[in-house]
């Protein structure tokens, strides 16, 4: 009998963002508000080793209300699959009792990410069904400035999302993502590439 196979796993947020969700607002108006907010998460995630320089939020977009928060755990929990945007879009997933976060066609739930979504988390936004996605970027920028590997992203990403019903609204809070990437890519922090390298890999022609 095979008694060594995993048959279950947990991931959290961090204890010092589970320490701090109350003393988070509750609503944030605009969604400039509530990408500043991502970037303060996504300022703070890397410094407490969690993983990188990402954080999420999933808020309603009609009324503000903040549904859930998530950050980077690769690190922490030892997924690759813990990013900040699963973490958001799950944890909303179980707060609202559903896989489908469009069901309620009287709520427009939107995500806000500081960045275009790596490959991974494209689909994971796909899928989740999500109505608006809110970036602070989508050039190379990530890349050039963390070290990290995004992934073979689709030039027409942002269409691919209208097509499916997803409004996608960029360059919110975009200066102030770079500069917390600038700092990520300063410090002696970890760029979890799983096959080593430095950033984008670009394939041979």
């Amino acid at each position: 009998m095979v008694t060594h196979m995993k048959s279950a796993l947990s991931i959290a947020l961090p204890a010092w963002l589970i320490d701090e969700l109350a003393t988070l607002p509750s609503t944030l108006a605009t969604g400039e508000e509530r990408m500043a907010l991502v970037n303060e998460l996504a300022a703070r995630n890397y410094v407490e080793g969690n993983g990188g320089p990402f954080a999420a939020l999933v808020a309603d977009r009609q009324t503000g209300e903040i549904i859930s928060v998530g950050v980077n755990v690769v690190l922490s929990s030892g997924l690759s699959g813990a990013h900040a945007e699963f973490m958001a879009l799950s944890l909303a997933q179980a707060a609202v009792g559903s896989w489908d976060l469009g069901a309620d066609r009287e709520r427009e739930l939107e995500l806000v990410v500081n960045w275009r979504p790596c490959v991974m988390c494209y689909g994971s936004t796909l899928w989740s069904g999500i109505r608006h996605l809110v970036v602070a970027g989508a050039g190379p920028e990530l890349e050039q400035l963390t070290g990290f590997d995004e992934g073979p992203m689709r030039d027409d990403w942002a269409e691919q999302f209208e097509a499916r019903g997803i409004s996608v609204t960029q360059n919110v809070g975009r200066e102030a993502a770079l500069a917390v990437f600038a700092a990520y890519g300063r410090s002696n922090a970890l760029v979890y590439n799983a096959r080593g390298g430095d950033g984008v890999v670009i394939p041979e022609s």
